[in-house]
């Protein structure tokens, strides 16, 4: 099956690495630099919608490289950041004026606030400003947060939550309504395309696609054939809604025209 390259896709998740702003080693690593200009050479291939820019472990509670990539990569982008619990309201609200949509909690890596902190910082960016809550986390952890989860209005686990063993917690919260970045299939244990199909077909809206540029740490890095596999593990109205629609619908609040 010949893929459409001009598809319209929205990135649900890539990252930006510029050595002018702070970064931090986390377990001894620090990641090649990878800025607005090498990612626009990278998918300059794609008909890109827009994209979501996550923060790393490396960056920390740093803004500033955050903010500096949304007013390069313009208003089609949206930001991913991590927040300590003690952030003031109208810093929230400043970031959320940058373009600034979720706030994510990264148990795998570090380099955000503790987990302790989730239902509580989760709820108030909610209200403050209608963010989501994102997580990095190995789904074999996911039945000690189940109930937080489950309660909160809007979450996304990132990379197919990693882990086969955990695998069917992840459904469980897919039938709650929790989304699922459909990234880093570099770094799973399992079969991408019987996983896409399985998450899909219990809610085609769960799945968001993202290139997860540029896969630092990943044993495999992304390839364009990734986003091939979306479209023949979904069909090309089902690869529309994932490389896409979902995100956008997710992330509309932050999108120009939207």
């Amino acid at each position: 099956m010949e893929f459409n390259w001009s598809s319209q896709i929205f990135d649900a998740h890539l990252h930006i690495i510029d050595k002018r702003f702070p970064l931090i080693s986390n377990q001894g690593f620090l990641p090649d630099e990878f800025t607005c200009r090498d990612y626009r050479e990278r998918v300059k291939g794609y008909n890109l919608a827009g994209g979501a820019i996550v923060s790393g472990s490396f960056q920390g509670f740093d803004q500033s490289y955050l903010c500096h990539a949304l007013r390069e990569l313009g208003p089609a982008f949206v930001g991913v950041t991590q927040l300590p619990a003690t952030v003031s309201d109208q810093e929230i609200l400043d970031l959320a004026g940058a373009g600034v949509r979720a706030v994510r909690f990264n148990l795998k890596r570090g380099g955000s606030e503790n987990v302790a902190h989730l239902d509580r910082l989760a709820r108030r960016v909610y209200e403050l400003a209608k963010w989501h809550v994102e997580l990095y986390i190995d789904s074999r952890e996911l039945p000690e947060l189940s109930e937080i989860l489950t309660s909160l209005p809007a979450v996304s686990i990132d990379h197919l939550g990693l882990s086969a063993e955990g695998f069917p917690h992840l459904l469980r919260l897919v039938e709650r309504g929790v989304k699922v970045k459909a990234t880093g299939f570099g770094r799973v244990d399992f079969d991408v395309r019987q996983a896409l199909a399985t998450i899909h077909g219990i809610n085609p809206k769960a799945l968001m696609f993202g290139t997860d540029l540029p896969s630092t740490r990943a044993p495999r890095a992304y390839r364009d054939e990734d986003l091939l596999l979306v479209y023949e593990a979904l069909g090309e109205q089902g690869a529309a809604a994932v490389l896409g629609e979902n995100a956008l619908e997710f992330y509309a609040p932050g999108i120009s025209g939207s």
